[in-house]
């Protein structure tokens, strides 16, 4: 063992003859953790005594000050930047959401400073003037504040000034955590696919494909009033809320929700109070009855007998029990039964059209919970919320929609192989339009804006180049796309600058002089079979002798008839 390790042995702890080579490196581990303890130990002393040369108010005061310019001017700077993929936006805005934040903090520090409720502020104010109880002396106090600062250099000789710069430059290169599902994509997509099993396994719901449901969820109107009014379907909608709050918190970080929605409550009440709600028009429940939108069926849209009956049988029956009405009977008697309600309270109803047990939808036991109006008010403002989220989130929506369907069109391989994909590439994503894309067997675009796979290049025929002539020599490729192209608007064009008709007649029909030469030969056909008047009209004289027009104009005429 190295003779000049003794001191650091005796001064922190006992060191055993080193026997092994295991021995070795435990000893060199325990003094690399001394030597580092004592290290930090010294860095904390010498923070301590710059906090307490800098812990004065007014110090306090003016590096709050220069923290929040410095803030201001690194968010400037990053905003400066274009962010080349979704990932880096998402960073750059948490960035400034983040340094915001420690604005306002700061600022909120610097009020309570500056209001002074202690009147610590004024105090050292007046110290610093030299004013104590005995008296003013300002050379006394200049003289114990110089003596402070001299100590300090004294014991640190090495202190020096740090520029702050550098730290805060560090700022802008930090990335910060976000949480995204798989499904979400760091924040391209919702994912939603909990709260579409609640609504599929639910009264209020439809047994819809998950595609279908991006399109509804957005859309509470659709759902009927009653249904509306019950636990579970609050339940729902504020679970749809949540998500919708915590997925645009953190894919629009600087976005101010708060401000947002104060809008939203300050519009909705205005509307409540003149029953202006969309889906809430006129909420009255006098008496405790319920109105006849309320049933799960509005027979608002309904006429007559007949139309209610295309609804089936099934909801008339759920329609009917949910009144406490009878469920039996055709579909015809269900509908006349179901259509009393539209324009006779269910109280003036005759008691035979009731089911057993049940004196009306009160206390029928089969019937939907209706919350209070208070509950309805609540769900009615978590549902324009809802909206003004999905108006915020449209483009979001219309992404999720389309990677749906996407991927319903793919295997499980393929889906894999895309993740891989964007898995591997995802550093280098970017959204730049004029990016180049490898493409050397020139392939066709699909909707994403990549080549198709080869093997539905290979299926659609995509590689044979069909001709127009009347379109221009404008090149088709695929049978598919040369057989759609006769009834779009360049080949159109050409027939009508040709004087010729855009018939079935000259579908496959792609040279000139080939239509030219048919739309002849249909005129001359069209010529033999055509109703000639002068000719064929028949006309008889007083003497009952049949004439053609032509020669009975002559004659007559001529006065010979």
């Amino acid at each position: 063992m190295p003779n000049n390790l003794k001191f650091y042995s005796n001064r922190s702890f006992f060191i055993s003859p080193v026997k092994t080579e295991y021995d070795t490196v435990v000893f060199y581990c325990h003094l690399q953790r001394t030597l580092c303890y004592r290290r930090t130990e010294k860095i904390k002393t010498r923070e301590r005594e710059r906090e307490r040369m800098s812990s004065t108010l007014l110090e306090v005061t003016r590096a709050s000050h220069e923290e929040v310019e410095r803030l201001e001017r690194l968010i400037v700077k990053d905003l400066q930047n274009e962010p080349p993929t979704n990932k880096d936006r998402l960073y750059q805005s948490h960035r400034v959401r983040n340094m915001i934040e420690q604005i306002t903090s700061t600022t909120n520090k610097l009020i309570e400073i500056y209001e002074d409720k202690d009147s610590s502020r004024k105090d050292e104010i007046a110290a610093l003037g030299g004013q104590t109880a005995t008296g003013t002396n300002v050379f006394s106090a200049f003289y114990d504040r110089l003596k402070e600062i001299r100590e300090y250099h004294r014991r640190h000789p090495a202190a020096r000034v740090v520029d702050a710069n550098d730290e805060y430059e560090q700022l802008l290169k930090e990335e910060p955590q976000i949480e995204f599902s798989g499904e979400e994509a760091v924040g391209r997509y919702l994912d939603l696919h909990e709260l579409f099993n609640d609504y599929i396994n639910s009264k209020f719901g439809e047994q819809i494909e998950y595609s279908a449901y991006l399109d509804v969820f957005s859309q509470p109107e659709r759902i009927s009033r009653k249904l509306k009014l019950t636990r579970q379907y609050q339940e729902y909608l504020q679970k749809l809320l949540e998500y919708l709050i915590y997925f645009f918190e953190r894919t629009e970080p600087l976005q101010d929700l708060d401000r947002i929605f104060s809008k939203v409550v300050t519009e909705f009440e205005e509307q409540w109070a003149t029953g202006k709600v969309e889906g809430w028009e006129n909420v009255g429940q006098e008496n405790g009855d319920i109105p006849a939108e309320h049933s799960a069926i509005d027979l608002d849209y309904y006429g007559t007998i007949e139309e209610l009956m295309e609804v089936g049988p099934d909801r008339l029956k759920e329609a009917l029990a949910a009144l406490g009405l009878k469920t039996g009977g055709t579909i015809q008697q269900r509908a006349e039964r179901l259509f009393l309600t539209k324009h006779t309270p269910l109280e003036k109803l005759d008691r035979k059209h009731f089911a057993k047990g049940s004196r009306g939808p009160q206390q029928n036991g089969n019937s939907v919970t209706i919350l209070p109006s208070a509950d309805a008010k609540e769900i009615a403002l978590i549902e324009s919320k809802v909206k003004r989220l999905c108006d915020l989130l449209q483009e979001t929506m219309v992404r999720t929609k389309e990677n749906v369907e996407k991927k319903q069109a793919l295997t499980y391989e393929e889906m894999e192989a895309e993740r891989e994909e964007e898995e591997v590439q995802a550093e280098s994503e970017s959204d730049d339009d004029e990016q180049q894309i490898y493409n050397p067997l020139k392939l066709p675009m699909g909707w994403d804006g990549k080549p198709i796979p080869y093997w539905l290049y290979k299926l659609h025929g995509l590689g044979q180049e069909f001709k127009c002539e009347i379109c221009g020599n404008h090149s088709y490729w695929g049978r598919r796309a040369y057989e759609r192209h006769f009834k779009e608007w360049r080949h159109q064009h050409g027939m009508r600058c040709l004087g010729i008709p855009n018939t079935k007649n000259f579908n496959e029909i792609t040279s000139i002089e080939e239509a030219k030469h048919l739309w002849e030969r249909i005129q001359e056909r069209q010529g033999v079979n055509k109703w000639r008047p002068d000719l064929e009209e028949e006309y008889e004289d007083q003497e009952g002798n049949i004439y053609n027009k032509k020669t009975y104009t002559d004659l007559q005429r001529q006065g010979l008839i």
